[in-house]
């Protein structure tokens, strides 16, 4: 391997280094014990330095153990929280290998955990929403935890429901009160009750959508109408009885053309 021809360079070079050291030591004269204290001096600046480098080293392993042990915990935390099965390593890697592994899918189930908790907000805030307009209960939800994602596909077929019923019932209440305020200027009626001017004057946008309100609106549509239909009966009796007293009194056609425009 490329890593062993690189050690043993490396064991020539402190080789030729130290017999470059003796011939200038021999050469300078110095003396055999002074060049036993030199060689044992480098030999100890050799040595702190690799054992420096060792350290390093096996620090280096320590935090990649450390970090393979808290990486597991966190998964086995997440799977659990997101109701997924357990996450299986392949036990043949190295130890780097392991732990880039496990460090990427906390990062992912991290996110998964993420996504699923604010698109819960956002179908919360949705909820909400709707309720208030439609004055219906919220979803039943343990909003404690995390949600699964069958919980998320039911809250949304939940949420898209209520949109459904809120077109429904805006759709009614615009048409209904299209017909309310014509049949009110028809009857010359003036709104005297808080749900009549709230129908009549309000921003459709503001009128709360509920069930007991959608009955009531039809309950005025229906009076209304009713009333119109007795004003209509009434009517139809009174231009009898006109006819009636044309032909004893014999009116010319020409008044009673005159008086039928009214």
């Amino acid at each position: 391997a490329l890593s062993e021809v690189l050690a043993a360079e490396a064991v020539c070079c402190l080789n030729r280094a130290m017999a470059t050291l003796r011939d200038i030591w021999e050469e300078i004269g110095i003396p055999e014990e002074q060049r036993l204290e030199r060689t044992d001096a480098v030999r100890k600046h050799i040595k702190s330095l690799l054992d420096m480098m060792v350290a390093e080293e096996e620090s280096l392993k320590e935090r990649l153990l450390k970090s393979i042990v808290l990486c597991r915990k966190e998964l086995d935390t997440l799977c659990r929280e997101l109701q997924l099965g357990s996450f299986e390593t392949e036990e043949e890697c190295t130890i780097l290998q392991m732990e880039k592994n496990l460090r990427t899918q906390v990062e992912v189930l991290q996110k998964q955990k993420r996504d699923r908790k604010q698109e819960l907000k956002a179908l919360q805030e949705q909820d909400r929403d709707l309720c208030d307009i439609l004055c219906t209960a919220l979803f039943s939800l343990d909003t404690g935890s995390v949600p699964s994602l069958e919980d998320l596909d039911r809250y949304r077929r939940h949420v898209a429901s209520l949109n459904t019923l809120k077109e429904q019932r805006r759709e009614e209440f615009v048409t209904n009160k299209r017909q309310i305020i014509l049949l009110m200027e028809e009857l010359d009626h003036t709104p005297d009750t808080s749900f009549e001017r709230d129908v009549v004057c309000e921003d459709e946008e503001a009128f709360c959508l509920s069930k007991d309100n959608i009955v009531a609106l039809q309950n005025l549509l229906q009076q209304l109408e009713a009333r119109r239909a007795l004003n209509e009966a009434v009517c139809t009796e009174l231009r009898a009885r006109i006819v009636a007293l044309w032909e004893r009194l014999q009116i010319p056609q020409e008044e009673r053309e005159s008086s039928a425009v009214h």
